[in-house]
């Protein structure tokens, strides 16, 4: 991203393949040992049908998608997400995002989507500064 972007700019989306591998680690890494994350029978106990992703790794990858295309120079002010149904192994979550706004101080906030088979795994916005300076 080298230009000041515009209100209604979409960003290029991001198909993430959801394996049980990239579930356990993203929760290992965030240090949520829930067991929901990591145990498919106490998953199951507890009435999923499998382990399911947590909202810190989901976080990272929301965060992953709009610095990719906002470039290195980009600083992170806020990210605002809500989580839907959940990401399953066997998933594939599309990240789709747009500009909603964009300040004459260099201030961008981008709408996001991640969905998958199910619908809707995340929403919200990221709030950013510093793209094309």
């Amino acid at each position: 991203m080298t230009a000041r972007p515009k209100v209604g700019e979409t960003l290029p989306e991001l198909v993430i393949p959801i394996t049980a591998t990239r579930i356990v680690s993203g929760a290992i890494a965030s240090r949520d040992y829930q067991d929901v994350h990591h145990d498919v029978s106490a998953a199951r106990e507890k009435g999923s049908p499998d382990i399911f992703m947590n909202i810190l790794t989901t976080n990272g990858l929301v965060g992953r998608f709009v610095t990719d295309w906002a470039g290195p120079q980009a600083r992170v002010l806020k990210i605002a997400i809500r989580l839907g149904v959940p990401n399953y192994p066997g998933d594939t979550m599309t990240l789709t995002g747009s500009v909603a706004r964009a300040e004459e101080d260099g201030t961008v906030e981008v709408a996001v989507r991640g969905a998958n088979r199910l619908g809707d795994h995340v929403t919200g916005t990221v709030t950013l500064k510093g793209i094309g300076e």
